[in-house]
């Protein structure tokens, strides 16, 4: 096959910017409009950090298993996502230490104690969406979408060869 399309280290380094892109959206989601993130936000941006090295070495090396990884780890980044998506729109219990327990029952004392160890930002409640996705949702479809194309890179590194 012509072109980048059929090009396994061209479609790694695609996938591999495609995260970089990804990772720099959150961080200037965090440092530049103040978007603090919550601990399941942190969790998902780990896949791409991943994803970037296994891009960078596959497309600089033609390593078949860092396109697999790639793959593995977006997966894994997009199952995050799902799993935070799950959390905000409270089809789920998040973490403790990520969402709010319930306060009927609890004495005053046991209230200002759960208010005091609170997180600063709640992982059940959507910071930012667009489109009516939430930033959660939006990391797992782009992480579905580069793991396709580090499979998409993998496939056609066993047919190159």
């Amino acid at each position: 096959m012509n072109g980048a399309l059929g090009n396994p280290r061209a479609l790694a380094a695609l996938a591999a910017a495609g995260s970089a892109a990804t990772l720099l959206a959150a961080l200037g989601f965090q440092f530049i409009g103040g978007l603090a993130p919550c601990e399941m936000c942190v969790w998902q941006r780990w896949p791409h950090v991943a994803a970037i090295i296994l891009g960078a070495l596959a497309a600089a090396l033609g390593w078949r298993a860092a396109m697999a990884l790639g793959a593995v780890a977006m997966l894994i980044g997009a199952g995050l996502g799902v799993m935070h998506v799950g959390v905000e729109q409270h089809w789920w219990t998040g973490i403790t230490t990520c969402s709010a327990p319930p306060v009927g029952g609890l004495s005053t004392e046991e209230l200002l104690a759960q208010i005091m160890a609170a997180p600063l930002v709640r992982c059940d409640e959507i910071a930012w969406s667009m489109l009516g996705v939430s930033m959660a949702g939006w990391n797992a479809i782009l992480s579905l979408a580069l793991a396709a194309l580090f499979a998409r890179a993998y496939a056609s590194s066993s047919a190159s060869q």
